[in-house]
């Protein structure tokens, strides 16, 4: 199971249905996502067309894939998902993997805490 915003769905579906069969070839095998020749997309492609969209929108800061990862698990946390379903989105074998992002979460709350209690 991939948790998947209906947004993200209804692209899915759509690069599914249209897209992908436009750019099949005998090499494609399986690979769902592909690039402009049908091969299967490499990370390095989907990070040039990550920081080409993040460039056209104006962010400059040094965006990647990781980074991607990383703000997907700590918002998880931030919203109080549980460290072991957490745990399991990311693929992480040991948890002590993905506990580096609970002192980022609880960074975050000091923080908060201090902003807005009345005697912080």
């Amino acid at each position: 199971l991939v948790p998947l915003h209906e947004t993200a769905a209804a692209a899915a579906t759509l690069y599914i249905g249209e897209a992908r069969p436009a750019l099949v070839t005998k090499s494609s095998g399986r690979a769902l996502f592909l690039n402009r020749r049908g091969n299967r997309l490499t990370r390095q492609g989907f990070w040039l067309i990550l920081r080409r969209l993040a460039l056209r929108t104006g962010i400059h800061t040094k965006l990647s894939p990781h980074t991607l990862r990383h703000s997907f698990a700590t918002h998880l946390l931030r919203g109080g998902a549980p460290l072991r379903h957490v745990q399991e989105l990311l693929g992480h074998a040991s948890i002590t993997t993905t506990q580096v992002y609970t002192h980022l979460t609880s960074e975050h709350i000091r923080l908060e805490y201090d902003k807005s209690h009345p005697r912080a």
